[in-house]
């Protein structure tokens, strides 16, 4: 290791100069993967190499002040130096990734090797402290990470009781033009000081390369700096030639100092460049040939670094070579052994790691025995908690009076509707230690002021109750938070909340199902394919409002096609398992519940399962106060479990071979299904049954049902247009259950560009027309599904 020198104090004035560790490695780390793998995208470091004991400083300096856990998200460029010499992840494992020879042995597609991650606890050199660090893996969509972060570094802090972020901390790595151009950044940073999402600082390190891919700054920006982003929270910003190691290490201090005593951001610009190009295919002088004539004269700054301490007596030129041979010796170790057998084990690559979650083998743990049901005991206490304030003396609103009052004989019936059935499962799963957190826009009260989890004193300022936290003497936490206007920064967040720790249920609800647009990235790149990809477990649920009902366009879908076109089952396929073992196969669960009971059991089972999925519920408006959206207690007793369909329980299932059509549908439209049968009295004609889980497909029960009632025809219906919702993803299933025997047919609106009109009365139109369709008996004039 080489070292170098810092002449200065910590106020800048000159001082006995210090001499610093200044590895080689990451020098002859990049020389080392360009020799072996020429041809190789590998996005290497070189014209910033000084990012490597850059984040050394930075780390080393943080853990001499209490910092003993370090979460890091970063881009492609220089990832493999970081992880090999920063991480110190086992070289041989990264040379692996590089041999397409090499099969994984774990489940997954996996991802290439400038995207993954690293979780590693060693011991610091500089302090002799133990310390862990985590490098998020994450996909090409720049920035993306920097929420997943920034909420992977909250829960750690929250569940360690680190509530000044001195133990742990988050640094983010950007390029300049990312860094400028990306809105999630702006969002992550006014995420930076809110109370229920302050990670209490994070060092953010520019590797200013001054070119975007092909794009220079005169035309990727209006701003001077790439870095004038931050300064909208006010952050420090310190702009550093990274040809200067001593005045990046100098800088490097400062601000985990700063951070260490402020907790607050700070920005460190590296201006550097990169020599390469974008990848090491490219060729930048396609496009910017006087920048890059320029670069190829320039000086390495090891070896000018190297150079002058040779010059000044620091270190001689046998030194230099001798830790320059000894490194290159250490990778081509590392090389033969990634040769010699070396199976590429992707959970080595595992970022955020369960070790309490799995049993010694690794494998999930059983749910043998579990019910989702509640004793009587803890739905009589919850609800009497839910329908009052717990807190004598408070004043609350009289139109929320009036809810609790509601609730309060809703209880007397034991009846629930959908706020307190979502109370029971929430204040269930605290009593059992589970923390919850629900958080989005408008959640504390709720978008349709039916949830009202904190209450509002109308006298004292800022004095407000929160009832789920006074269930129990010895619950567990309950976090509602309303979030910044944002989606894809706050679902980010989440998420990385949820990889924390499966012992928790993270929520995150869209102020309307359709919000979920501009938080795409997330739930395509992250949510989606995260464990395949990365071997990621995580249990986030997403809440999305759902419901054709005259709003508009804007206010009705949350898009469940899209969910459903990226569910992996197969529809051609008709699985020889059901209920855990095939949500084990599955990326995600989408369902859409029609009952305040299956809501409540779909979040406990949530947590129950030995395993954890992502889960998409499509939630209701109209239906938070529908008189028929009712369920009773018993619905909930012990015992009882989560229905993925809803069968028929009127007079045609008592009968089902005099059935002369049965339908099939989801959410919402059941109830107006419901109310025009028995306006037309066809209760005996006509059967409705509810696929309340609709991904993986409950083929199982779908097939029974069909069976049963087997002179009967089948349809699917839908209020949403034929070309979103869910017939696309119903229509190969329902064949594979009937084997092609009979039809399905389709009714709902006709396919359309917008997911709604506009127009209310188009809107009622549009309903009665394909209700007279279900309904019309003697002329069906359904389409095939």
């Amino acid at each position: 290791a080489f070292h170098f020198r810092d002449c200065s104090d910590a106020a800048g004035n000159s001082a006995g100069c210090m001499y610093f560790t200044f590895p080689s490695a990451f020098f002859v780390f990049e020389d080392f993967l360009a020799r072996k793998w020429s041809s190789e995208k590998r996005f290497g470091l070189e014209g910033c190499e000084v990012l490597i004991p850059a984040l050394k400083t930075m780390i080393d300096k943080s853990s001499a002040a209490g910092i003993d856990s370090v979460i890091m998200g970063m881009p492609h460029r220089g990832r493999l130096n970081v992880l090999a010499n920063v991480i110190r992840k086992d070289l041989d494992q990264i040379f692996c990734q590089f041999d397409p020879k090499l099969e994984p042995a774990d489940e997954g597609s996996g991802d290439v090797k400038y995207h993954l991650g690293m979780y590693h606890e060693r011991i610091n050199r500089e302090t002799d402290k133990n310390i862990t660090l985590s490098l998020m893996a994450n996909p090409s969509h720049l920035e993306a990470v920097d929420p997943v972060v920034q909420g992977k570094t909250k829960a750690e802090q929250f569940y360690r009781g680190d509530t000044q972020g001195k133990k742990v901390m988050s640094i983010l790595i950007h390029g300049d033009a990312a860094f400028a151009g990306q809105g999630v950044v702006y969002e992550t940073f006014h995420l930076s000081e809110l109370p229920s999402y302050t990670t209490h600082g994070t060092i953010h390190v520019v590797v200013n390369n001054q070119i975007g891919f092909t794009t220079d700054p005169r035309v990727a920006r209006s701003s001077p700096y790439p870095t004038d982003v931050a300064r909208v929270v006010n952050a420090p910003i310190f702009h550093v030639n990274a040809d200067d190691p001593e005045a990046v290490m100098y800088v490097c201090r400062v601000a985990a100092e700063w951070r260490a005593t402020f907790n607050k951001d700070v920005v460190i610009d590296l201006v550097c460049y990169r020599r390469f190009g974008h990848n090491e295919m490219d060729e930048p002088m396609f496009t910017q040939p006087l920048m890059y004539k320029q670069i190829c004269r320039q000086e390495q700054v090891l070896k000018k670094y190297s150079n002058r301490l040779i010059a000044e007596g620091v270190v001689t030129l046998q030194d230099f070579e001798e830790e320059v041979s000894k490194y290159d010796k250490i990778c081509e170790e590392a090389y033969t052994s990634s040769k010699d057998g070396k199976i590429l084990h992707i959970r080595h690559w595992l970022d955020s790691p369960w070790p309490d979650f799995f049993t010694a083998e690794g494998e999930p743990k059983s749910m043998s025995g579990v019910s989702t049901g509640l004793h009587e005991e803890v739905l009589q206490h919850i609800s009497q908690i839910a329908s009052s304030v717990p807190l004598e003396g408070f004043h609350i609103h009289p139109g929320v009076s009036r809810i609790l009052r509601g609730r309060a004989d809703l209880v007397k019936n034991r009846q629930m509707d959908w706020a307190l059935g979502e109370y029971m499962a929430f204040g269930s799963l605290l009593k059992d230690g589970i923390h919850v957190r629900l958080s989005g826009q408008d959640v504390e009260r709720g978008t349709f002021s039916h949830r009202h989890h904190v209450l509002h004193d109308q006298e004292l300022d800022k004095l407000i109750c929160v009832p789920m936290n006074h269930l129990w003497a010895d619950q567990a936490p309950y976090t509602v938070c309303n979030s910044s206007l944002s989606e894809y920064g706050v679902l980010g967040f989440e998420l990385g909340f949820a990889m924390a720790s499966p012992n928790a249920l993270i929520l995150w609800e869209a102020q309307f199902g359709d919000f979920n647009n501009t938080a795409q990235c997330i739930i395509d790149q992250f949510i989606s394919p995260g464990q395949a990809k990365w071997v990621r477990n995580n249990g986030i649920v997403l809440l999305l409002p759902h419901g054709m009902e005259g709003m508009g366009p804007e206010h009705s879908s949350a898009r469940p096609e899209r969910f459903l076109q990226m569910s992996k089952d197969d529809p051609d396929h008709f699985p020889v398992y059901f209920e855990v073992q095939q949500l084990y196969e599955c990326n995600w669960i989408v369902v859409n519940c029609s009952t305040p009971a299956n809501y409540c059991h779909v979040l406990r089972r949530q947590i129950l399962l030995p395993f954890r999925k992502p889960l998409i519920i499509f939630t209701p408006k109209s239906l938070l106060r529908h008189p028929d959206a009712r369920s009773s207690f018993d619905d909930l007793a012990e015992g009882t479990t989560f229905k993925r369909l809803i069968p028929d329980e009127g007079p045609a299932s008592q009968n089902p071979a005099q059935v002369k059509r049965v339908i099939f549908c989801t959410g919402k439209v059941y109830y107006e299904l419901a109310r025009e049968r028995k306006r037309q009295k066809l209760e005996r004609d006509i059967a409705i049954i509810r696929l309340e889980q609709i991904s993986p497909f409950p083929f199982d029960l779908v097939r029974a049902e069909a069976e049963r009632y087997g002179n009967a025809e089948l349809v699917w219906c839908q209020e949403e247009h034929k070309n979103m919702g869910y017939c696309d993803y119903v229509r190969p299933r329902f064949l594979t259950v009937v084997a092609n025997q009979k039809p399905i047919w389709y009714v709902g609106r006709d396919p359309a560009a917008a997911p709604a009109t506009g127009n209310k009365s188009t809107h009622l139109n549009e309903l009665k027309r394909f209700m007279d369709t279900a309904f019309n008996l003697n002329a069906f004039q359904g389409k095939d599904l």
